[in-house]
């Protein structure tokens, strides 16, 4: 059974950063051959999301750990670690963490590693860095954690968009830590897949192609899903979890302030909400302006809902679930003097 408990950890803050461009779905007139922009945007929830012509994961990711290193005051010399979690990295190799860390300015001495997951990636690669800090060897340590692709106003998915986030870690004795769960579902592994790309099917010109699945204009270089598979995986795991975390570590799961789940779809959230019997102030969303941004949604999430909300200490519940099928969530709570930045809107590359 995947459980893990780490103690004396904290979240000393949480960044996010996005494009500054926009696009709106409801002036997509090309979003489906099916059905029109206000039917998609009825069915996900997604009116707006941010995209970028020319930005990378790793520039979000950067922008947002600069923010945050500032806000938090602290010494880049004295960061030890750094996990950097996409399915965009900058290049096949090296690791973009290894990139980073010079951008940066960490030192040479720094641990750095790259994690190749997407919906369940934040949650993920906190437990990474939580596990790195909690005896105390390493004293404060960084997650760097979105998705990205440069793109022209070409062929694309109208659910997704950009955003890089930068979550901060530190060794704190008396902290009352994290709790985990993880679970995974391999068989299910194309079930949201990018086809061509990688070792097993090589990039050729046909990986450009243009055609058409579920209503969308798409190619193999591009995301794609299986609708229904993933809806219900997407309204069962999820509330399977947070019940087995909570009944592992003997706590009551309505006893959570605030509940952040993946931005995937809203109706998906909404029954997620529905079984777990949840107040709808407790869980906060982002989608309908920023779309499913992978890794990034849970932390961009608190960034922009939670804000202002966090001047004493809450407790959190936090699921991130889908792409490979994987699933992972965690418990904590933050304390009166965590950092959360404002929002960094990030130019175009010149």
């Amino acid at each position: 059974m995947a459980f893990l408990r780490f103690k004396d950890v904290r979240i000393a803050g949480i960044a996010a950063g996005v494009p500054k461009r926009v696009l709106n779905n409801l002036q997509n007139n090309n979003i489906s051959v099916d059905y029109s922009a206000e039917d998609y945007v009825k069915t996900t929830g997604v009116i707006e999301r941010h995209t970028s012509k020319t930005l990378c994961t790793s520039d979000l990711c950067f922008e947002a750990a600069e923010r945050l290193i500032a806000d938090l005051q602290w010494d880049k010399s004295e960061i030890e670690a750094l996990v950097f979690v996409s399915q965009t990295a900058d290049y096949i190799l090296p690791a973009t963490a290894c990139i980073l860390q010079e951008r940066l300015g960490l030192s040479k001495e720094c641990y750095a590693s790259d994690c190749a997951l997407g919906c369940s990636g934040w949650v993920y690669g906190l437990s990474h860095v939580v596990s790195l800090v909690a005896n105390g060897d390493i004293k404060k340590a960084l997650i760097l954690c979105g998705d990205a692709k440069k793109r022209a106003d070409g062929p694309g998915d109208p659910l997704f968009g950009s955003a890089g986030t930068a979550t901060a870690v530190e060794f704190c004795k008396g902290a009352k830590g994290l709790l985990f769960h993880f679970g995974t579902d391999g068989s299910g592994y194309d079930a949201i897949i990018i086809p061509d790309g990688g070792s097993r099917n090589q990039v050729s010109p046909a990986s450009f192609e243009e055609e058409v699945v579920d209503g969308k204009i798409t190619n193999r270089m591009t995301t794609r899903m299986n609708g229904m598979d993933v809806f219900s995986f997407g309204i069962t795991v999820p509330p399977k979890s947070i019940k087995r975390l909570a009944e592992h570590y003997s706590f009551d799961y309505l006893d959570a302030d605030y509940y952040v789940f993946h931005q995937a779809n809203m109706k998906m959230n909404n029954m997620i909400k529905k079984k777990l019997k949840l107040a709808d102030d407790k869980v906060p969303e982002c989608m309908s302006h920023f779309g499913n941004t992978s890794s990034a949604s849970i932390p961009l999430t608190i960034v922009t809902q939670l804000k202002d909300k966090l001047t004493e200490p809450k407790k959190f519940i936090c699921c991130g679930f889908g792409v490979g099928l994987s699933w992972g969530t965690t418990a904590f709570e933050t304390d009166s003097n965590i950092v959360i930045s404002d929002l960094v809107l990030v130019d175009e590359l010149s």
